[in-house]
């Protein structure tokens, strides 16, 4: 009895794409590591990722991929480039820090798992018919990189995009939610405190009032609403009445839709802070509003059929990280997944120190080898499969049309 004969998506040579994918992966380990460990030592905030981005580079570069740094009207974007024409899939990198804990959201991993899975296709791209593209994506930690590149075209020639985040479990999905970013001036009249305190109009107190407000409105929002904020200016003395005081507050919604209708809901609360007081306020969305993230159902299941190869399981906690990500904008343009991947604990949270330490750590570079092999195999199936193809692009087109 003869064997079956392969064909274009036969499941041998399908395997046998994904054994050497990995394999190149696994013989860039140490410069992955190694790379990984550099941005993680010299982390840079966003839209100044300018080691990073050219660290990244250089290495795709040295794999054999075209590659166009600075890219999309972004000093820090890049764009590398193998193979040609459709299907075509984008495999994201993100390598921005937050300012004081450096690495605390674990980017260094998702900068090297992405340029890894890059390593590991390189060889089989060119026997397949599409392309492959990495697109270094800055600024996600607030600016909202790859919304400025979605709207330079980045995307427009892409069939899927896969990027991998680095958590406490090992997740289909985070809860992304949509946010904006809002701040708030208030102009009052100075006056001395204690000899003249009714020449005054005081923009602390519209400050306070509006907090306070947000306070009692935080008890009557939606179990996937969030508002948090903080005072940016109280005043410079406590014998001065306050002319000046700001604030920065995020507000968070399931939808975008349900976004739009708490953010005047909080803008209301700003208002009446100005009312009570007489201070003069002044509203303003700071960088671009962020969607909630559309995770395709098709892609989502290709990728947790391969997680079994690199030996881990699905955290059986769907929802169990809860944040906002300009991925939620890319997903509303084309199919796209933002899996978890665990390199910590599940008790330590993103955005500590704690979390950074471990994103440099061993179970870390597990995570950066694991999630390249993870993306690379989840590519292969978008660019043999058609039926993949074809049954993600319905999915996507069922998920942007419910929001």
């Amino acid at each position: 009895m003869t064997a079956p004969e392969d064909n274009e998506c036969g499941e041998n040579r399908l395997d046998s794409l994904k054994q050497r994918v990995c394999a190149a992966v696994d013989g860039e380990r140490e410069r992955l590591i190694e790379l990984s460990h550099r941005i993680h030592a010299q982390p840079e905030l966003r839209f100044a990722e300018e080691r990073a981005s050219a660290w990244l580079a250089e290495y795709l570069a040295g794999q054999g991929f075209e590659v166009e740094h600075p890219a999309y009207g972004l000093p820090t974007a890049f764009a590398a480039r193998l193979g040609a024409g459709r299907p075509r899939v984008a495999i994201l990198c993100e390598y921005d820090a937050l300012p004081e804990i450096g690495h605390a959201c674990g980017h260094n991993v998702i900068a090297t798992a992405g340029v890894g899975a890059a390593a590991g296709l390189r060889d089989v791209v060119g026997d397949l018919s599409g392309s492959v593209v990495v697109l270094g994506t800055p600024a996600e930690e607030g600016g909202g990189g790859k919304i400025i590149m979605a709207n330079a075209g980045a995307f427009a020639d892409v069939d899927a995009a896969l990027m991998i985040h680095p958590a406490g479990a090992d997740l289909l999905a985070i809860d992304a939610l949509a946010i904006t970013a809002l701040e708030v001036v208030y102009r009052g009249r100075p006056a001395h405190a204690a000899a003249a305190p009714q020449r005054g109009i005081n923009a602390l107190d519209a400050l306070v009032t509006a907090y306070n407000a947000i306070a009692q409105l935080r008890q009557h929002i939606g179990a996937n609403e969030r508002i948090h904020g903080i005072i940016t200016d109280g005043g410079q003395a406590p014998n001065v009445v306050p002319a000046r005081a700001a604030g920065l507050f995020y507000v968070r919604a399931a939808t975008t839709e349900d976004l739009r209708v708490l953010k005047e809901r909080v803008c209301a609360c700003f208002r009446a802070g100005a009312t009570a007081s007489g201070a003069e306020l002044e509203i303003r969305t700071r960088d671009l509003d962020y969607s909630n993230l559309l995770s395709n159902g098709v892609l989502a299941a290709v990728y947790a059929a391969n997680l079994e190869r690199v030996g881990r399981r699905l955290t059986d906690t769907e929802g169990a990280v809860t944040g906002s990500t300009d991925m939620g904008n890319v997903s509303k343009i084309v199919p796209s997944i933002h899996p978890m991947i665990a390199i910590a604990p599940p008790e330590v949270a993103l955005h500590t120190r704690e979390f950074a330490q471990w994103a440099a750590s061993e179970r870390g570079d597990r995570g950066v080898i694991d999630g390249a092999k993870l993306l690379a195999m989840t590519a292969l199936d978008v660019l043999v499969d058609p039926a993949i193809r074809a049954a993600m692009t319905v999915d996507f087109a069922a998920g942007t049309a419910a929001g």
